[in-house]
């Protein structure tokens, strides 16, 4: 079975993934997936099977966080009726599932060593010895793992073995955030709005020039889902209607690029280019507390976010009468 994926994207840094990856799509080799959550590795994978020769067989995807200690290694290796009292009947494992095609194991460092080590060996010599079996197996699978974490930090902290880390290394393709794709957030925004259009029969949203400002200049910290998580929630809420800079979640909304970094951090409040007055501002912000409240100083210091005693002293110190 072959999934269709779309790979969108126009920046040079994913551009650059894209050569790497038509590369290795017709080779056996192993690849490595490896960038922050949200960045589309388990779409990069099956987008590297399908263009695989392998691609007539479906690409079986295994969470390998999702896997539980005592069952992971008959889940992946297998395991004979009987091998434990749970093994009420064979059970061939996910890497006999994939003889044939390509096994993409995300979240790989969340293995444990003695699975990294099982695993090495498969990838070495295309052995698997299913748990309660005396022999091994051999099976023809392609593996792509994936990471959001540094295999080779993980190697220095001792949680990853070195030789399965240099094994899987081969050919490592690094997926880029998407504050690093210039230009491609709005193309991304696009695809999502033509994608829920089809499946949901309605009609896209648009978007102000200042929200579509605010959008790109925005850093999105979960990446490409956090992005297609944002698309499918403004569709629902704006189907048919323009969405300005005030309907956007008040994260996006408040954020603020910094001029030193081209970063940036989300902020309700603006300082300005002169400077202030520290003690000015608490002064001026405090009175408006008491304003707001009519008095109530046990209010008053709710609004700031202050016990009494405190907001009390706050008032002693800066000589604010009531």
């Amino acid at each position: 079975m072959d999934t269709k994926v779309q790979l969108v994207g126009e920046s040079p840094k994913f551009q650059e993934v894209l050569r790497t990856i038509e590369l290795v799509s017709v080779t056996d080799v192993a690849v490595l997936l490896t960038g922050e959550t949200g960045t589309g590795k388990e779409v990069m994978a099956q987008a590297i099977h399908n263009k695989s020769p392998r691609k007539q067989r479906q690409m079986i995807t295994i969470n390998c966080a999702a896997l539980p200690d005592e069952l992971a290694e008959s889940l992946l290796f297998g395991h004979k009726k009987g091998a434990f009292i749970e093994a009420t009947e064979n059970n061939i494992g996910y890497i006999s599932q994939a003889r044939s095609s390509t096994l993409f194991l995300d979240e790989i460092c969340e293995l444990s060593l003695s699975i990294q080590a099982k695993l090495l060996r498969f990838l070495e010599y295309g052995e698997v010895q299913p748990v309660g079996q005396t022999h091994t197996r051999k099976y023809d699978v392609r593996i792509i793992a994936a990471s959001n974490k540094s295999l080779s930090e993980e190697v220095k902290k001792g949680n990853f073995r070195a030789d399965l880390f240099y094994r899987l290394n081969i050919i490592p393709v690094e997926l880029p955030a998407l504050r690093e794709r210039e230009g491609d957030t709005s193309l991304l925004m696009d695809y999502f709005f033509r994608d829920l259009v089809q499946k949901q029969h309605q009609t896209a949203p648009s978007l102000t020039k200042v929200a579509v400002k605010q959008l790109t200049q925005y850093n999105w910290p979960g990446n490409i889902r956090e992005l297609r998580n944002f698309c499918e929630r403004m569709f629902i809420l704006f189907s048919g209607k323009e969405i300005d800079v005030t309907n956007l979640p008040y994260e996006i909304r408040s954020y603020q690029p910094s001029k030193e970094s081209g970063r940036g951090y989300a902020s309700p409040f603006s300082l300005p280019e002169a400077g202030v007055q520290l003690e000015s501002v608490e002064v001026d912000l405090i009175q408006q507390a008491l304003h707001n409240t009519n008095g109530n100083k046990s209010r008053a210091a709710r609004l700031l976010g202050l016990t009494r005693d405190t907001f009390l002293y706050r008032l002693k110190k800066y000589s604010i009468n009531i």
